[in-house]
């Protein structure tokens, strides 16, 4: 019996976990000379041992004997398909996932090269990412490989969300924090969510993307707190709070300058990024809006009230330790999202029960859109029919 106990559940949330030199096939060898001199790329004699480590055990027929039994328990490069193209398959398969949307794990930021001076070279790893996600992806159909299109540059933009669409990736994950010289709603950038819209694909929005904590909130005078694999680079309870701001900011102005009334077909998901600031966030936004109304001709050109346009066109994932319930009693039904994160040890183990837990006493209504509904209509056409409510799952 797979993971998912033949459910109908689609999966907002699940990712590829590169290996060392995972872009360089993909690459424009113009450019790959200069990615490779990246001081973030930089390693030292050994630094790459848990690349050789992952091959190995995934080489190995004892260790591969356990991966059904695992499928839930073993994460990232450990995990049965994390890396391994012909393995993700099997994965879906056991985990019972009607599809997955798939993000990257090495990948996500652009490796600062949004935030330089070098946008040939920022463009050149967002394709060579993209060329990636869509051979990977290639090898089974329930799988939505993500596209990253930078929106520092206007004409380049363009190119890659072209480049992305021509790959067959099913959806275009930008950055929540703005670039460096211009709004991310500029009207320059209009091509781009035309393209995505005629597609029929949404706008992601996905941790790894956002403003990061100011660093001196860690000088505090005391030992350094360790995040969820030892280490401190990632997030810890402080670090976390911040997780959601550049979200809330940028979709507001993506919401109050228009671009979501002049595309009103096009859908925007909030990937990771948690949920439990939605209902709050939707009230200010109503807040906002009224507040400044009589001063500000965008606002009063707005089709609905801001909280209503949210409900229409923006799905939001809940992170398994949120109350998935209070969440859809205060923000609306057609909103939250089911993910696994799959195979990052972030998701857990058991992503399901906590779920179905915190869920409580919503319908069965509410149930089947948290699952699959909400996903079914973030994804539109980039979701073929067959792939929607296959009938060998049951509904949620």
């Amino acid at each position: 019996m797979p993971y998912a106990n033949d459910r109908l559940i689609h999966d907002a949330d699940s990712h590829l976990m590169e290996l060392d030199g995972c872009l360089d096939p993909y690459f424009d060898k113009a450019h790959l000379a200069a990615f490779h001199a990246l001081p973030y790329l930089h390693k030292k004699d050994g630094d790459f041992e848990w690349s050789r480590v992952a091959r190995a055990q995934h080489s190995d027929p004892q260790f591969r004997a356990g991966e059904d039994a695992n499928i839930m328990l073993r994460k990232n490069y450990e995990a049965l398909g994390s890396f391994l193209r012909a393995d993700r398959p099997k994965t879906l398969d056991l985990l019972g996932f009607a599809s997955q949307l798939v993000f990257t794990t090495y990948c996500l930021g652009n490796f600062g090269l949004d935030q330089s001076n070098d946008m040939a070279l920022c463009y050149a790893a967002a394709d060579a990412h993209n060329r990636m996600m869509a051979d990977f992806c290639a090898v089974d159909r329930r799988l939505l490989g993500t596209a990253y299109v930078p929106l520092e540059d206007v004409e380049r933009a363009k190119a890659t969300a072209r480049l992305a669409i021509e790959l067959g990736l099913k959806g275009l994950m930008i950055p929540s924090k703005p670039p460096q010289r211009h709004s991310p709603t500029h009207i320059a950038l209009d091509p781009v969510w035309r393209m995505a819209e005629e597609a029929g694909i949404p706008i992601l929005f996905h941790v790894g993307g956002e403003e990061k904590i100011a660093p001196a909130y860690f000088e505090n005078g005391l030992p350094r707190v360790k995040d969820f694999h030892g280490g401190e680079e990632n997030f810890t309870s402080v670090s976390y709070m911040t997780i959601p701001m550049s979200v809330m900011q940028t979709l507001a102005a993506f919401i109050f300058d228009g671009v979501l009334d002049r595309f009103p077909r096009l859908k925007f998901g909030v990937i990771e990024l948690g949920a439990s600031w939605l209902p709050g966030w939707m009230r200010n936004l109503d807040g906002a809006a009224m507040a400044f109304a009589k001063n500000e001709e965008r606002l009063q050109r707005l089709s609905a009230k801001p909280s209503e346009i949210v409900k229409r066109q923006v799905r939001v994932t809940p992170y398994p330790h949120e109350d998935a319930g209070w969440i859809i009693r205060n923000g609306g039904e057609d909103i939250a999202l089911f993910s696994s994160d799959f195979p990052h040890v972030e998701g857990g183990r058991n992503p399901l029960k906590r779920f179905d837990d915190s869920l409580g006493i919503v319908t069965d209504a509410q149930r089947r859109k948290f699952y699959s509904e909400n996903f079914i209509d973030l994804m539109g056409p980039a979701l073929a029919e067959d792939l929607r409510r296959p009938a060998h799952l049951r509904a949620a």
